[in-house]
């Protein structure tokens, strides 16, 4: 049984859920998936600028929670297909971006393609050699 009991200015408000279940299945099924949950909506506030709506028109405060969920699915993307493991099939997505995103290179283009020019003292060069590959199409 869970139960809320709230009490206002005016009024108590309690409340009860009752769950039937084995306790363990409801706590790993239930409760762990909640706090999961509320750790991802975190990660995208902190970690992706998500509470960065300081604009006083509607629109642009949109345009950037949009673009930060477009940004926290490309990264559970890469944390579900590139990382899966390495050191990074669990990590936050402020280590990802940290480890993968976060690089200086030199990016040469010509007709054909494009080259990134990683550094060669990049601590994590192996790991987004890795990611690059299973990332990479066909």
């Amino acid at each position: 049984m869970v139960v809320k009991a709230e009490h206002s200015a005016r009024e108590a408000n309690p409340r009860f859920i009752v769950l039937k279940g084995a306790p363990q299945w409801l706590y790993d099924r239930m409760y762990c998936v909640r706090g999961d949950m509320g750790n991802r909506i975190k990660e995208q506030q902190l970690d992706l600028f998500a509470k960065r709506t300081s604009c006083h028109d509607w629109w642009p405060n949109q345009y950037r929670l949009l673009l930060s969920a477009l940004a926290c699915t490309l990264l559970e993307a890469v944390r579900r297909i590139a990382s899966s493991g390495s050191e990074l099939a669990n990590a936050h997505v402020g280590t990802i971006r940290l480890k993968l995103l976060k690089i200086v290179a030199v990016v040469l283009r010509n007709t054909r393609r494009v080259r990134l020019l990683l550094s060669i003292s990049h601590p994590h060069q192996s790991l987004f050699h890795s990611a690059a590959v299973r990332l990479k199409p066909g």
